[in-house]
């Protein structure tokens, strides 16, 4: 669906613009550009790839706006998400009109990049792996991919998406008055699990050969290791 190409593409503009129009810590303002740049770009490429692949519409917005008006439609998606972008990308807003960063900043913005440039990869490995998956051969791959990161937790994709905005948190929380952005992150890892992401992929799941057997041995969302394999 467009909506979900435009959310990562959105949101670096608003690290890119921010960085451009702000008056904060030089470092920092480019820190996020480039790191939510990153993330977006390459986000909202990979899902522009799978929306042209299919004509299918989203199980996902089809059951939010069942029964809907075409305006109502409009509200809970486009405008629903236009609010969003603007409430998740708010740490990135004020990190780039505030600074500077002292001793301890320096460290919250060391730890802020770890988490935005993990996740980032995390992310990245991940959609390639279930890319790599699906383009298997029907009639011999399992219906549920356990390949990679997917064998140490069911939604990594999600989680690197998690790392990201909560390092891009860390890095506004490096100086005043960042730090009070903190439900920037809580709405985004809100989103992540349980709006339009973890949870109701699972619901979708449900009934699939190997799924039952797929949850009790692979963590749900923080990647650990399988169950099985546990000593």
């Amino acid at each position: 669906m467009v909506v979900d190409v435009a959310w990562g593409p959105g949101l670096a503009a608003v690290a890119a613009g921010s960085a451009l129009v702000g008056n904060g810590d030089r470092t920092r303002r480019g820190l996020l550009a480039a790191g939510i740049g990153a993330w977006g770009l390459r986000l909202g490429s990979h899902l522009l790839d799978r929306v042209r692949s299919t004509d299918e519409e989203d199980e996902r917005y089809a059951e939010l706006t069942e029964g809907d008006s075409e305006t109502r439609k409009v509200l809970k998606i486009f405008v629903g998400q236009g609010l969003a972008q603007w409430a998740v990308g708010l740490p990135v807003q004020v990190a780039a009109a505030s600074g500077p960063v002292g001793p301890l900043g320096r460290v919250l913005v060391a730890l802020g990049a770890s988490g935005i440039a993990g996740g980032l990869v995390l992310e990245s490995v991940a959609d390639r792996q279930k890319s790599a998956f699906y383009e298997r051969d029907p009639d011999e791959r399992p219906e549920i991919c356990r390949d990679g990161v997917w064998g140490w937790s069911r939604h990594p994709n999600y989680f690197g998406d998690a790392c990201v905005w909560n390092g891009a948190y860390l890095v506004a929380a490096a100086a005043s008055p960042g730090a009070w952005t903190f439900l920037s992150p809580a709405i985004m890892t809100y989103l992540l699990v349980w709006g339009s992401g973890a949870k109701p992929s699972e619901q979708r799941l449900k009934g699939r050969e190997g799924y039952d057997a797929y949850r009790r041995e692979v963590s749900f969302f923080v990647p650990l290791p399988p169950r099985e394999r546990r000593a």
